[in-house]
């Protein structure tokens, strides 16, 4: 029963809704719905629950059944019923008695209405906009009330023959009425052209009606309505500047706004404007003729001109300018201009019809020009009165409508030449003047308007948002093409402009009296411009060398040079130039800003090194540095507190803008090396951290942070210790402890962690390539070298590492129970060290370094030990777990060298199946046979015959230059044709007799030739250090396995070892340093002379007969590192920096061709924070053990010595050509150090770049042997 009288309420509804819908009534009166409902019930009632009975009768017979079914089908029964036919009929006669009653209502309804609304006229306010409705009123009430004959009597009302009363009562029932109803009228056409007539009106207040219900329209009507109510009013603007009868202001009488006329005027204008601005935002959702028709009628109107045979000052206003009082940025161009949409239509027809309106903004610029070179400045800026005016303004004078116009043409301009179609309207010809206008001689114009015109007076120009002086609009404008690289390289970067821009640079500097005229916010401005040319990459390559790269520098000096010398003068002081002005720190500061972003890049500072900037910046940084100790402290209650207060920290920025220019060179290897020179780098690194912490930007012109810089930091000793001083190292570690192991003890009651998944979780990442990029070799030696672990017997829970011993104690070496129970994540920190250690154990200097001081492979083993499993009585197994296959990676990495081929590293993941993990653990050495790769490990020599074949075909001649490169063109012939025959004794062979012949050949000679004496007893009593030692073994255990050396290897490589030491001890000095790499003999293992050693098949005599031979050459500089460790060839300040001539020279050389030659890569590097120089200072440190196979080193180190020093730079610019692909990729999942530290460089060899780096050498070997052949005299 309850089912049935369910399905009939369910039914009764149905009915009830499809009857509601055939109806007009109000269907949200609930006393009506009550009664329908009612009604409904009685009269079907009774039948529908005889159909219901029936229908779930023949549904229990059935086996198709559904409640909606049942529900549909007595729906459908009762509408084709008898009762339910009478009961619409009887229902349709009530309702045309209710709806005859309604109108009557409605009537007296009106009436009302009508009369309230008289009354609330007199009440109502000036507003913009008239409400067209009243509580009491309806949409349906006004909808119906409003009709064809309505509007015809408001049509007639509106005629200028009726009544003042009768003429206002028809506007405002017009305003009252719905916008829909009113376009819909069959009569619009008319009311529209009515209303335009009626605009003219002499009443203001009717006038002022009809702008309202524009306004009313504008906002509430829809495109196509307020379309044509915009174009009316643009042709009724254009008709009334049109008429002779109409007083329009002239020029020489200027715009009173309090008269009546302007007001009315200004109104139309702002009324137009406002509506430009807004329409953008809906228009493409409708036809584009609407559009179009908008943006033609605003052109036609703006395009009107009067005949100019009379005189300029009684020149009768056009509608541009008052559309410039209202809009002086001319913000309705800029939004017309930004969609593609609008923007097509509207440069088509500026190119068609209404070119002349660009040409008037050309010329006003133009004109503009011409009246800041005739008057004086202070007149000038008595026209400019908006630049810094905070009071109101009721009359503007010619000169300042001309101001307000140039503004307006000026921001319109820079709008139009952002885009391709707006730039090919150009050149465009001018009246009474011969030449048309270009590109770059508009862009010329700006500048110069820039130095000619006024700025606003400093005390106004900063505090007010809005500034309106012709240098920040200029500068403005200049910057937005900037950005727009297309627009800039066409319309910027040439040696026009900037000859323009720099062309009072050259006055001051010369002292002309042109130099006069130039103020020090116009140098401010022009400084700002081209430090936003320089931060581009076209921009800085025109600012270095010009248009013309082959120019002469002395002839025609280019932007970068021009700036660095007007810089240094300011900097030291050398010049007059504005003396004792206040705003002289700002322009130091403007072009210092410009030189950083040159000095910044590699290529920018090799220009600028001459003029020592550097030491110039770092001079000026210790005269304000005494300057800030000697301020006054101010006392409370006197005068002077706050002129003391302002002026100390007027000190205190210009002390931190200094630094940050100095901490600047720190983004080169080269640049690093004269920050340090300066002695400054303790208080830059300082200010960095300090901005760093804050999460402060690097620069405004920078795209990325402080990554790179801390990477290049990080990559010199100093650098590290200047870190671990600032504070750096500490915050980044106890960041790293709190998202390890704390984390936010405030935020996990409510969101508790969720369980890390990955090995490393994502909010230790960011701190884990922190550390990874930090501790390179030279940081590794600083901060840990002969540092002890502490090793405690006890650990709190709430001790906090702080420095890098501390987390190998905690993290990486947990060899007690006491550091285990100290960790809350034991499996996830321990992993993180685990992951650490692997990334930083790829420098084999770290690994030796770490394996001599802290026995790391013995505790992986021990731990191994312990990880161990019972399973029967004599057999024990390793337990699988995260950390066991973690340990298992690390050991087979840091025991077993070799490239890609030569050795097999076991995954970190598991498998599927039975065997999740194949791979054979280990508890002891030796490592398990498996991880031995078979492809190398016998040595093929056979095809050395073919290579002694060649060599007798070299002949020494007489002349030694040809014999040299004739032996080089043989070699490179070979490297292509049969790279694999150049390995063995006849790699041997080629070594000895072509270095034998360049150390006999004077000019090949870069080093004096050095006597030695010692002999094997003399040097075999003295001691090696332990990481030589350890390097010794990892030497011999990777020459045996590939079959080069044999038993006793150890002791002959160890007396080249003391031979080498002793060797060089002769050539090197004394240094008394802080920096721990200075304080004794080189601190890494010799690599190159381990891989020679290899080379040599272990002959020792050979091997340092050569060495000493080898020693002469500049290569020996760059592939033997030792070589130069604390030398007397070097500088002395370049020795105190400890940094190599690798680093500062070669990797700084890469990263520059790395720019030009492989640009995405470069810009990898950038987006991750990592500087490609510390990983290629890497690779060369250890001569490539790890990252290429054995016959690839051979040929990287055969290279070098035959070809030059030079190709170890192409061959790294060769690797990052070859790797471009995975570094975009592990640029994208933030992994790209690890990467780049941890994998071999799978696939690459030497002797396929090989023409690649001929190319390479075509290009830039003069400039890089000139550069590493000054590694002793560096002139800086």
């Amino acid at each position: 029963m309850d089912h049935n009288y369910h399905s009939l309420h369910q039914t009764e509804s149905s009915i009830t809704r499809w009857c509601l819908a055939t109806t007009t009534i109000c269907s949200d009166s609930y006393e009506f719905v009550k009664y329908l409902r009612q009604y409904v019930c009685n009269t079907l009632g009774s039948m529908i629950e005889e159909e219901m009975e029936k229908c779930i009768s023949d549904q229990n017979q059935s086996e198709d059944s559904g409640y909606d079914t049942v529900v549909q089908h007595v729906t459908k029964r009762t509408q084709e019923s008898k009762e339910y036919k009478e009961m619409m009929h009887s229902l349709k006669n009530i309702m045309i008695v209710v709806v005859e009653s309604m109108i009557n209502k409605f009537e007296d309804d009106e009436i009302r209405i009508q009369e309230r609304q008289k009354k609330l006229q007199n009440e109502k306010s000036n507003s913009y906009c008239t409400d067209n409705c009243s509580d009491s009123d309806s949409s349906f009430n006004q909808s119906y009330k409003f009709c064809q004959g309505k509007l015809q009597l408001i049509l007639d009302q509106l005629d200028p023959g009726q009544p003042k009363e009768v003429r206002y009562e028809a506007l405002q029932t017009l305003c009252s009425a719905p916008p829909s109803d009113v376009l819909n009228c069959e009569n619009w056409a008319t009311l529209c052209e009515k209303l335009t007539v009626s605009l003219a009106d002499p009443d203001l207040v009717f006038s002022d009606r009809i702008l309202k219900f524009y306004a009313q329209t504008f906002t509430l009507s829809p495109l196509h309505m307020t379309k044509e109510i915009y174009t009316s009013l643009a042709k009724h603007l254009e008709l009334y500047f049109l008429s002779r009868e109409n007083r329009i202001p002239t020029l020489s009488t200027g715009v009173d706004i309090t008269n009546a006329n302007v007001i009315r005027l200004l109104k139309k204008v702002r009324l137009l404007n406002e509506y430009q601005k807004e329409v953008p935002s809906f228009w493409i959702r409708h036809p584009e003729k609407y559009m179009e028709e908008i943006v033609e009628s605003t052109l036609s109107l703006l395009s009107v001109k009067y005949d100019q045979s009379h005189l300029v000052s009684q020149k009768i206003l056009d509608p541009i300018y008052f559309l410039a009082l209202v809009d002086a940025k001319a913000v309705w161009f800029k939004k017309w201009m930004h969609a593609y949409y609008s923007r097509t239509a509207l440069l088509r027809l500026l190119e068609k019809k209404y070119k002349s309106l660009i040409t008037a903004a050309v010329q006003q610029c133009v004109q503009y020009f011409e009246l800041c070179e005739t008057m004086k400045a202070d007149e000038i800026l008595r026209h400019s009165k908006l630049c810094g005016n905070k009071q109101k303004n009721f009359y503007y004078s010619g000169q300042e409508l001309q101001y307000i116009y140039f503004i307006h043409s000026l921001c319109l301009l820079g709008r139009l030449l952002i885009y391709t179609q707006g730039r090919k309207l150009f050149p465009m010809k001018l009246k009474n003047r011969k030449d048309s206008v270009s590109l770059t001689d508009l862009l010329v114009l700006f500048t110069q308007l820039i130095y000619y015109s006024p700025g606003c007076p400093k005390t106004t120009s900063a505090a007010h948002s809005e500034n309106y002086s012709p240098a920040s609009m200029v500068t403005e404008v200049l910057w937005i093409l900037c950005d727009q690289k297309e627009c800039a390289i066409e319309c910027l970067y040439n040696n026009t402009v900037i000859e323009a821009l720099l062309q009072p640079i050259h006055n001051l500097m010369k002292g002309t009296e042109a130099a006069s005229h130039c103020s020090e916010t116009a140098l401010i401005h022009v400084a700002d411009i081209l430090a936003k040319i320089a931060s581009a990459e076209e921009g800085l390559i025109l600012l270095l060398y010009g248009e013309n790269v082959n120019s002469s520098e002395e002839e025609n000096p280019t932007g970068a040079h021009v700036i660095a010398q007007f810089s240094k003068k300011l900097l030291d002081e050398d010049s007059p130039i504005f003396s004792g002005s206040e705003m002289l720190p700002v322009v130091k500061g403007a072009f210092i800003s410009v030189c950083r972003q040159i000095y910044s890049t590699c290529e920018g500072l090799q220009v600028l090194i001459p003029y020592s900037l550097h030491e110039s910046i770092a001079k000026a940084w210790k005269k304000t540095s005494l300057l800030s100790e000697r301020v006054p402290t101010p006392v409370e209650g006197s005068d002077f507190v706050s002129s003391v207060s302002q002026q100390s920290q007027n000190i205190m920025v210009w002390e931190d803008n200094l630094l940050d220019d100095l901490l600047n060179f720190a983004a080169t290897p080269k640049g690093l090396l004269l920050l340090q020179r300066t002695g400054a780098i303790n208080e830059c690194v300082t200010l960095m951290f300090n901005r760093y912490a804050k999460k402060l930007q690097i620069c405004r012109h920078k795209k990325f942070g402080y990554g790179v810089v801390v990477t290049q930091v990080a990559s010199t000793a100093a650098g590290a210790i200047a870190l671990q001083s600032s504070g750096f190292i500490n915050a980044l570690i106890t960041d790293l402890w709190a998202n390890l192991e704390c984390g936010r003890d405030d935020v996990r009651v409510a969101h508790p962690r969720s369980t890390p998944v990955d090995p490393i979780d994502r909010s230790c990442q960011k701190s884990f390539l922190a550390l990874v990029n930090l501790l390179s070799y030279p940081a590794v030696y600083e901060l840990v070298g002969n540092q002890e672990l502490p090793n405690k017997a006890e650990y709190s829970l709430r001790e906090v590492p702080t420095c890098v011993t501390d987390i190998i104690d905690r993290l990486i070496i947990l060899n007690s129970e006491a550091k285990i129970r100290s960790l809350f994540n034991y499996e996830q920190s321990h992993t993180f060290g685990l992951r650490l250690l692997s990334v930083i154990c790829c420098d084999l200097d770290t690994l030796l370094l770490l394996e001599a001081q802290y026995q790391v492979s013995e505790m992986l083993l021990n731990a191994q030990e312990e990880n161990m499993l019972e399973t029967s009585e004599n057999y024990r197994d390793f337990i699988i777990d995260g950390l066991s296959v973690e340990r298992n990676h690390v050991l087979v990495r840091i025991n077993l060298i070799g490239g890609p081929l030569e050795r097999i590293l076991p995954p970190r993941i598991l498998e599927k199946g039975n065997v999740p993990y194949p791979w054979p653990m280990f508890s002891s050495y030796p490592l398990p046979n498996c991880y031995l790769s078979e492809v190398t490990r016998n040595a093929d020599i056979k095809q050395d015959n073919d290579l002694s074949k060649l060599l007798l075909c070299f002949k020494i001649t007489d002349k030694q230059t040809e014999w040299i490169e004739n032996y080089r063109r043989q070699f490179c012939k070979m490297m292509k044709t049969k790279p694999d025959i150049i390995s063995g004794a006849a790699l041997v062979e080629l070594l000895e007799k072509f270095v034998f012949h360049l150390s006999e050949t004077s000019s090949e000679c870069y080093f004096p030739s050095v006597e030695y004496t010692a002999t094997d007893a003399n040097v075999k009593n003295e001691s090696l250090s332990s990481v030589q030692k350890l390097g010794i073994k990892m030497t011999v255990r990777y020459g045996k396995f590939l079959n080069l050396l044999k038993d006793g290897a150890e002791n002959h490589l160890s007396l080249v070892l003391k031979h080498c030491e002793r060797f060089l001890k002769q050539q090197q000095i004394p240094i008394k340093s802080s920096l721990l790499c200075l304080q004794e003999s080189y601190t890494g293992h010799d690599w190159f002379v381990s891989s020679l050693f290899m080379i040599m098949l272990g002959d020792k005599e050979k091997t340092f007969q050569f060495l000493q031979q080898f020693s002469r050459l500049l290569t020996s500089a760059f592939l033997w590192l030792p070589r130069l460790h604390i030398s007397k060839y070097l500088p002395i300040d370049i020795i105190e920096s400890g940094i190599h001539p690798v680093y500062f020279s070669s990797t700084h050389y890469i990263e520059m061709l790395l720019k030009a030659e492989v640009p995405l890569v470069f810009s990898a590097f950038h987006m991750s924070g990592f500087a490609p120089s510390q990983i290629c200072l890497q690779w060369i440190t250890q001569c490539f053990w790890n990252y290429l196979d054995w016959i690839e080193v051979c040929h990287y180190i055969a290279t070098c010595i035959f070809l030059g020093p030079d190709y170890q730079v192409y061959i790294c610019i060769a690797i990052f050509k070859h790797l471009q692909q995975d570094i975009l990729q592990h640029t994208q999942t933030q992994d790209l150090p690890v990467f780049l530290k941890e994998e071999a460089l799978h696939g690459f060899r030497v002797s396929d770049y090989l023409e690649y780096m001929e190319i390479l050498e075509q290009n830039y070997r003069p400039v890089l042997l000139r550069d590493m052949r000054n590694i002793r005299v560096q002139s800086t």
